[in-house]
């Protein structure tokens, strides 16, 4: 009989957090705190996968129903657009990618989510979604899936 108590999400999502260089992991707290406060009814899915550490923004715990993702790496962020990525009006071009339903945008700093052009494409984001967020907040952390094989989450 083990004692052990199983882990949290919290703690998990700390651990996978740890494996990035002191500078990333700061960006991506930081970033988790904005992202937080702003939308406390978010699920928030957690995929730690071979190429990134994804942590998706949803109204439910339906991948498909997730507005938004950052998305870690060894260099830095992305807040990733998943639902109508192609069809958000981005006047000062912002968005990267060519696929046909995510877009993205790099994340220097937790700031670059106050920007004003970032917030009207999240707000966008938001009024294009399929099932909008709840407006009382009921969010959780749900570690969705683990990959035992993954990139080096620091620069070589």
């Amino acid at each position: 009989m083990s004692l052990t108590k199983p882990m949290d999400a919290e703690t998990q999502l700390a651990g996978f957090i740890a494996k990035f260089t002191p500078e990333v992991a700061a960006l991506a707290e930081a970033i988790l705190a904005k992202l937080r406060k702003r939308y406390p009814a978010a699920v928030q899915m957690v995929y730690d996968n071979y190429n990134f550490l994804v942590i998706g923004f949803g109204p439910t715990e339906r991948p498909s129903e997730a507005i938004f993702s950052l998305a870690l790496f060894a260099r830095g962020a992305t807040l990733c657009f998943l639902q109508a990525g192609p069809k958000l009006p981005d006047p000062q071009k912002l968005l990267r990618g060519t696929g046909k339903r995510v877009r993205n945008i790099r994340l220097e700093s937790a700031a670059a989510l106050d920007r004003p052009a970032v917030k009207a494409l999240m707000k966008q984001a938001i009024h294009l979604a399929k099932i909008p967020f709840a407006s009382s907040p009921q969010g959780k952390l749900i570690i969705k899936s683990i990959s035992a094989k993954q990139r080096p989450r620091r620069p070589a």
